[in-house]
């Protein structure tokens, strides 16, 4: 649960960094490199971030409904970074 917890936090950063940072410098300043780099990484935490999710799921340590939430919240900037507070950190107190 907290290598989850870790990849939750790791992939709201990477979407947030990729939103707030690379598409602005490749938009405005006419840099494509920084989302030829930071767009790849992003897509392998977002992929890693669900499939440890799925696994959780599977091990029957987070429920159905919160596996749907998790993924939900992987979409939404800022969104896994309230899924782990909200979701991820009770179950660990649990």
């Amino acid at each position: 649960m907290k290598l989850l917890r870790f990849m939750a936090l790791l992939e709201g950063s990477s979407l947030l960094l990729l939103l707030l940072v690379a598409v602005p410098l490749k938009r405005l300043m006419g840099i494509p490199e920084a989302v030829q780099i930071i767009g790849p990484i992003h897509g392998l935490l977002f992929i890693a971030f669900n499939a440890l999710l799925i696994a959780a799921m599977l091990k029957k340590q987070v429920t159905i409904k919160q596996y749907l939430l998790g993924f939900v919240a992987s979409l939404i900037p800022v969104g896994t970074f309230v899924y782990k507070m909200k979701v991820l950190n009770k179950i660990e107190a649990n």
